[in-house]
């Protein structure tokens, strides 16, 4: 008990403990106003769920004679992790660690400061994450059926109890939008995902082997980069499209192979560094093999621009997303994304222009917080960077 204390500053103001009542006022109350304002709406967000998932849990858990239904069972994990993280936010506000030199200046606590720090990184970093959490909790928020029709009238303009409208079918638009952004994330994260991983590696091989395999290796990535991505995935999906779960497998699996050679050079650049450093000579001496070397120094050093490249080809990758699904070309219906949703309201675009305008806002906010996020990583993982947020 006394080493819990001693490493506990019982300094902060006392009016940092209204955090403890809403997870974010103790930030507001010092004049953290982003940290402050995401932890908030964070809140806000736990407490509608709770309203209006909590009374009708036991119809989502069990919606017929198929049985137990997992998408409930998600939200209501989510609800008391993210529950949990935001009261011990708010403690550690409250009463924050008193950290040791050494950790104070390790690079852990260098990159949590600086970030903290980049006002428009927080800002994107919160709204990833509030994107995040709405989709996960969206079976407690969505009040109908995204496929659903006749859930309403149709095209009915925005007011209650159809929030964003209904669509020419009679479905809810509020609920398509959020079980779209299910399948719009999802995309974003897989493919890129893919995309890191086939670019880090082919990258990592091209830039420590060198010689005559790095020539060859770069210029066809040189090749594949010259083409136009948008041309190169109508072609690929217009000749192998399918339908149902196999046409959204396909889609990420497009994606993520046409968006790796922009990371494989980033990578070969580092791996070029790296390689002629000391410890990396030192790794040789001892006489370390080839793929030791690889796997376990250069690619976990060359790894950070990786990860800063990955946050902002989320968001250009639903953008792809979404010019697929408007052309008619990506996810197949009656499977809602957000392209989807934009290219749905093409024709009633007068007469219901709410249809595609809600599902547009949220994708150009979805790809705003990724850049933002992106701008903050790449700050805060460059030393150079560093401090000027």
């Amino acid at each position: 008990m006394t080493a819990i204390v001693r490493n506990r500053d019982f300094t902060a103001p006392p009016i940092t403990r209204l955090g403890l009542l809403l997870p974010g006022l103790g930030h507001l109350a010092v004049g953290e106003w982003i940290i402050g304002c995401g932890l908030l709406a964070h809140t806000a967000l736990l407490l509608t769920s709770a309203i209006a998932g909590f009374p009708r849990f036991g119809a989502l858990l069990f919606p017929g004679p198929a049985g137990l239904a997992y998408h409930p069972v998600v939200a209501a994990i989510t609800w008391i992790a993210l529950a949990a993280v935001l009261w011990w936010l708010a403690v550690r506000r409250a009463w924050p660690r008193v950290l040791p030199e050494e950790e104070f200046n390790s690079n852990r606590q260098l990159f949590l400061r600086t970030m903290r720090r980049h006002r428009t990184g927080m800002m994107g970093l919160f709204g990833v994450l509030f994107l995040i959490a709405l989709t996960l909790l969206t079976p407690f928020i969505a009040p109908f059926d995204p496929l659903h029709v006749d859930a309403g009238p149709k095209t009915v303009p925005p007011g209650w109890p159809y929030l964003m409208g209904t669509d020419e079918f009679g479905r809810d638009v509020f609920s398509r939008l959020l079980y779209g952004g299910r399948i719009s994330l999802s995309i974003g994260f897989v493919a890129v995902f893919i995309a890191a991983t086939v670019g880090t590696t082919v990258g990592a091989f091209s830039g420590y082997v060198g010689g005559v395999g790095d020539r060859v290796t770069m210029f066809f990535v040189d090749a594949l980069l010259a083409l136009p991505r948008l041309i190169l995935l109508i072609t690929i999906v217009g000749l192998y499209r399918v339908q149902g779960t196999k046409g959204i497998f396909l889609i990420v699996v497009i994606l993520g192979l046409t968006a790796w050679m922009g990371i494989s050079r980033i990578v070969r650049s580092e791996v070029l560094s790296l390689k002629q450093r000391d410890f990396i000579q030192a790794a040789r001496a001892l006489g370390l093999s080839r793929t030791r070397i690889l796997f376990r120094h250069l690619i976990p050093n060359a790894f950070a621009p990786v990860i800063v490249f990955s946050s902002l080809a989320i968001g250009s990758t639903m953008l792809a997303e979404a010019g697929l699904s408007f052309l008619g070309l990506g996810v197949p219906p009656p499977i809602a994304t957000w392209g989807v949703m934009v290219n749905d309201g093409r024709d009633p675009l007068r007469n219901a222009p709410w249809i595609s305008i809600f599902p547009g806002m949220v994708i150009m906010f979805a790809v705003l917080a990724f850049n933002l996020l992106g701008d903050g990583l790449r700050d805060a993982t460059d030393p150079k960077l560093r401090g000027t947020g």
